[in-house]
Protein backbone atom coordinates (compact mmCIF):
# COMPACT_ATOMS: atom_id res chain seq x y z
CA UNK A 1 0.00 0.00 0.00
CA UNK A 2 1.10 3.54 -0.76
CA UNK A 3 0.77 6.07 2.08
CA UNK A 4 0.85 9.88 1.69
CA UNK A 5 1.13 12.18 4.71
CA UNK A 6 -0.12 15.77 4.39
CA UNK A 7 0.77 18.15 7.25
CA UNK A 8 0.50 21.89 7.80
CA UNK A 9 -0.84 24.46 10.19
CA UNK A 10 -4.48 24.84 11.07
CA UNK A 11 -6.19 26.46 8.08
CA UNK A 12 -3.35 25.69 5.65
CA UNK A 13 -5.67 23.81 3.30
CA UNK A 14 -4.78 20.19 4.05
CA UNK A 15 -8.28 18.83 3.47
CA UNK A 16 -8.70 20.92 0.32
CA UNK A 17 -5.33 19.76 -1.00
CA UNK A 18 -6.18 16.11 -0.32
CA UNK A 19 -9.55 16.61 -2.05
CA UNK A 20 -7.81 18.03 -5.13
CA UNK A 21 -5.65 14.92 -5.30
CA UNK A 22 -8.71 12.66 -4.95
CA UNK A 23 -10.53 14.56 -7.72
CA UNK A 24 -7.65 13.83 -10.08
CA UNK A 25 -7.16 10.17 -9.11
CA UNK A 26 -10.84 9.05 -8.95
CA UNK A 27 -10.07 5.48 -7.94
CA UNK A 28 -12.08 3.72 -5.21
CA UNK A 29 -8.85 2.08 -4.01
CA UNK A 30 -7.74 5.48 -2.63
CA UNK A 31 -8.91 6.52 0.85
CA UNK A 32 -8.64 9.76 2.82
CA UNK A 33 -8.10 9.77 6.58
CA UNK A 34 -8.28 12.86 8.78
CA UNK A 35 -5.99 13.01 11.79
CA UNK A 36 -8.77 14.94 13.58
CA UNK A 37 -10.65 11.63 13.77
CA UNK A 38 -7.95 10.48 16.17
CA UNK A 39 -8.36 13.09 18.89
CA UNK A 40 -8.57 11.36 22.25
CA UNK A 41 -12.06 9.92 22.96
CA UNK A 42 -13.06 12.67 25.38
CA UNK A 43 -11.40 16.06 25.67
CA UNK A 44 -12.37 18.60 28.33
CA UNK A 45 -13.68 22.06 27.38
CA UNK A 46 -10.79 24.45 26.73
CA UNK A 47 -8.51 21.60 25.69
CA UNK A 48 -5.44 22.41 23.65
CA UNK A 49 -6.36 20.82 20.31
CA UNK A 50 -3.05 22.01 18.90
CA UNK A 51 -0.78 20.00 21.21
CA UNK A 52 0.46 16.53 20.19
CA UNK A 53 -0.89 15.07 23.47
CA UNK A 54 -4.47 15.65 22.26
CA UNK A 55 -4.19 12.72 19.82
CA UNK A 56 -4.60 8.98 20.21
CA UNK A 57 -1.24 8.06 18.66
CA UNK A 58 -1.37 4.31 19.41
CA UNK A 59 -4.74 3.96 17.64
CA UNK A 60 -3.63 6.02 14.63
CA UNK A 61 -0.37 4.06 14.25
CA UNK A 62 -2.25 0.77 14.62
CA UNK A 63 -4.81 1.74 11.97
CA UNK A 64 -2.16 2.80 9.47
CA UNK A 65 -0.20 -0.41 10.02
CA UNK A 66 -3.36 -2.50 9.50
CA UNK A 67 -4.17 -0.57 6.31
CA UNK A 68 -0.57 -0.95 5.10
CA UNK A 69 -0.97 -4.72 5.49
CA UNK A 70 -4.15 -4.71 3.41
CA UNK A 71 -6.63 -4.76 6.28
CA UNK A 72 -9.75 -2.83 7.21
CA UNK A 73 -10.20 -0.40 10.13
CA UNK A 74 -13.07 1.42 11.82
CA UNK A 75 -12.05 5.07 12.02
CA UNK A 76 -13.53 7.09 14.91
CA UNK A 77 -15.81 10.05 14.22
CA UNK A 78 -14.96 13.12 16.30
CA UNK A 79 -17.54 15.78 17.21
CA UNK A 80 -16.09 19.28 17.75
CA UNK A 81 -19.27 20.58 19.34
CA UNK A 82 -19.12 18.05 22.21
CA UNK A 83 -15.31 17.57 22.24
CA UNK A 84 -15.61 13.80 22.10
CA UNK A 85 -15.86 10.86 19.77
CA UNK A 86 -19.31 9.78 18.68
CA UNK A 87 -20.41 6.13 18.87
CA UNK A 88 -20.21 5.94 15.06
CA UNK A 89 -17.17 4.81 13.10
CA UNK A 90 -16.28 4.90 9.43
CA UNK A 91 -15.05 1.70 7.78
CA UNK A 92 -11.92 2.20 5.68
CA UNK A 93 -10.05 -0.40 3.68
CA UNK A 94 -8.79 -2.47 2.24
CA UNK A 95 -7.26 0.08 -0.11
CA UNK A 96 -4.18 0.57 -2.23
CA UNK A 97 -3.49 4.21 -1.33
CA UNK A 98 -4.22 6.22 1.81
CA UNK A 99 -3.90 9.98 2.19
CA UNK A 100 -3.61 11.08 5.83
CA UNK A 101 -4.05 14.78 6.46
CA UNK A 102 -3.61 16.53 9.78
CA UNK A 103 -1.62 19.15 11.64
CA UNK A 104 0.73 16.62 13.25
CA UNK A 105 0.95 14.09 10.44
CA UNK A 106 4.75 14.52 10.34
CA UNK A 107 5.32 14.96 14.10
CA UNK A 108 5.45 11.32 15.24
CA UNK A 109 8.61 9.45 14.13
CA UNK A 110 7.00 5.96 13.92
CA UNK A 111 4.17 7.44 11.85
CA UNK A 112 6.60 9.29 9.55
CA UNK A 113 8.39 6.01 8.86
CA UNK A 114 5.20 4.59 7.33
CA UNK A 115 4.80 7.31 4.66
CA UNK A 116 5.92 6.91 1.08
CA UNK A 117 5.53 10.67 0.46
CA UNK A 118 5.54 13.37 3.15
CA UNK A 119 4.05 16.77 2.28
CA UNK A 120 4.00 19.99 4.29
CA UNK A 121 1.70 22.87 3.34
CA UNK A 122 3.48 26.11 4.14
CA UNK A 123 0.90 28.92 4.19
CA UNK A 124 1.37 32.31 5.85
CA UNK A 125 -0.16 32.70 9.30
CA UNK A 126 -2.59 35.51 8.40
CA UNK A 127 -4.14 33.41 5.63
CA UNK A 128 -4.36 30.37 7.90
CA UNK A 129 -6.00 32.43 10.65
CA UNK A 130 -8.66 33.87 8.33
CA UNK A 131 -9.47 30.41 6.94
CA UNK A 132 -9.68 28.99 10.47
CA UNK A 133 -11.92 31.86 11.58
CA UNK A 134 -14.41 31.23 8.77
CA UNK A 135 -14.37 27.46 9.29
CA UNK A 136 -14.78 27.52 13.08
CA UNK A 137 -17.66 30.00 13.01
CA UNK A 138 -19.47 28.30 10.14
CA UNK A 139 -18.81 24.59 10.76
CA UNK A 140 -18.04 24.31 14.47
CA UNK A 141 -20.37 26.88 16.00
CA UNK A 142 -17.65 28.82 17.76
CA UNK A 143 -17.67 32.50 18.66
CA UNK A 144 -15.35 35.11 17.16
CA UNK A 145 -13.90 35.99 20.59
CA UNK A 146 -13.33 32.33 21.43
CA UNK A 147 -11.55 31.68 18.15
CA UNK A 148 -9.26 34.70 18.58
CA UNK A 149 -8.47 33.77 22.19
CA UNK A 150 -7.74 30.15 21.22
CA UNK A 151 -5.50 31.31 18.38
CA UNK A 152 -3.32 33.44 20.67
CA UNK A 153 -3.41 31.05 23.65
CA UNK A 154 -2.75 27.73 21.89
CA UNK A 155 -2.85 27.63 18.10
CA UNK A 156 -0.08 30.14 17.40
CA UNK A 157 2.37 29.06 20.15
CA UNK A 158 1.86 25.34 19.43
CA UNK A 159 2.40 25.97 15.72
CA UNK A 160 5.78 27.56 16.45
CA UNK A 161 6.83 25.02 19.07
CA UNK A 162 5.64 21.72 17.63
CA UNK A 163 4.26 22.00 14.13
CA UNK A 164 6.54 24.32 12.17
CA UNK A 165 9.65 22.23 12.98
CA UNK A 166 8.05 19.19 11.29
CA UNK A 167 8.49 20.85 7.90
CA UNK A 168 12.06 19.54 7.94
CA UNK A 169 10.72 15.99 7.53
CA UNK A 170 8.71 16.74 4.39
CA UNK A 171 9.75 15.42 1.01
CA UNK A 172 7.77 18.26 -0.58
CA UNK A 173 6.83 21.70 0.77
CA UNK A 174 3.86 23.33 -0.95
CA UNK A 175 2.69 26.96 -0.75
CA UNK A 176 -0.78 28.43 -1.20
CA UNK A 177 -1.12 27.47 -4.86
CA UNK A 178 -1.70 23.75 -4.60
CA UNK A 179 -3.12 22.81 -8.01
CA UNK A 180 0.19 21.89 -9.65
CA UNK A 181 1.41 19.98 -6.58
CA UNK A 182 -1.90 18.09 -6.34
CA UNK A 183 -1.51 17.13 -9.99
CA UNK A 184 2.02 15.85 -9.42
CA UNK A 185 1.00 13.79 -6.39
CA UNK A 186 -2.03 12.45 -8.25
CA UNK A 187 0.23 11.42 -11.15
CA UNK A 188 2.57 9.61 -8.72
CA UNK A 189 -0.41 7.81 -7.16
CA UNK A 190 -1.72 6.95 -10.63
CA UNK A 191 1.66 5.44 -11.54
CA UNK A 192 1.60 3.39 -8.35
CA UNK A 193 -1.93 2.13 -9.05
Amino acid sequence: MFLVGIAGGSGSGKTTFASKILQKVTDPAVALLHQDSYYLPTLPPGVNFDHPDAFDWPLLRSHLEILKQGGKVNVPVYDYRTNQRTPETQAVGPCKVVLLEGIFTLWDAPLRALFDIKIYLHVESDIRFIRRLHRDVKERGRSLDGIIRQYYDTVRPMHHEYLEPTQQYADISVGEETDVAAGLIAARIGAYL
